[in-house]
């Protein structure tokens, strides 16, 4: 049988990766620190209590799925203080760090050596976020650590190249989750993520803000302040992804 790991997994696109997962034949190991009983029982999938902020737990994790090929780093938070950096408080800036630039460096140190020594095909599908391609003046401390993971990915992509493993970085915009009532279905988004990752595509955004990301990079080279980016770059039009 097939094995895959999802962290993240009890709610929104977590959820969702964990559900196709299942339906195409994987045993999915459901990593979180939130109960996933039930979700394993649905899908015939396997709970696992772990907290990505571990580096131990993320060992334990990679040890208890040794024939995993497919892992999806995809645990993710979003804090309450969405100005500017200094107005974000310390311990939030602590806590997004660990879960969402931590966990996917932990899940990378625990997975990466065991996928490399089986010399199989493998893939690692990272879960970013629009707002790590461009920059929004409400982000808070969110936004800054998916640019972070976003940095990661492009490095681990780099260092994998020659190798069987192949690294997918997911930026979506909103989407229905925890941390949004508004957005995408995450179904559709799992379903794009995950055709992806098996057609060996790094990159998986919503192509209405390419525009933007484009925008903003041109600014970036020519020295122009940063604005506030928008869907085909009307900057009248803006959203906190």
């Amino acid at each position: 049988m097939l094995t895959a790991v999802v962290t993240g997994a009890p709610s929104g696109i977590g959820r969702a990766l964990a559900r196709q997962l299942a339906s195409e034949g994987h045993l999915v190991h459901l990593a979180d620190i939130a109960d996933t009983r039930d979700l394993a029982a649905e899908i015939g999938g396997r709970p696992d209590l772990v907290d990505v902020r571990e580096p131990d737990q993320m060992a334990a994790l990679a040890s208890a799925a040794p024939d995993a090929r497919l892992i999806c780093l995809n645990a993710g938070v979003v804090g309450q203080s969405l100005g500017p950096a200094w107005e974000v408080p310390p311990e939030e800036w602590r806590k997004l760090l660990e879960v969402n630039v931590l966990g996917v460096v932990n899940g990378l140190r625990a997975f990466v050596p065991h996928l490399l020594a089986s010399a199989q095909p493998a893939h690692l599908l990272i879960t970013a976020s629009l707002a790590g391609l461009v920059t929004f003046p409400a982000g808070g401390a969110y936004g800054a650590t998916k640019h972070a993971v976003v940095s990661i990915a492009e490095q681990a992509a780099m260092a994998l190249r020659d190798t069987p493993v192949s690294v997918t970085l997911l930026c979506p915009a909103l989407v229905r989750t925890a941390m949004s009532e508004v957005g995408e279905d995450p179904a559709d988004v799992a379903t794009r993520a995950l055709a992806a990752t098996r057609a060996g595509r790094f990159l998986v955004m919503p192509q209405e803000w390419r525009h933007a990301v484009g925008t903003r990079t041109a600014d970036l080279l020519d020295g122009r302040p940063p604005r506030t980016p928008g869907l085909d770059d009307d900057s009248s039009r803006t959203s906190r992804p």
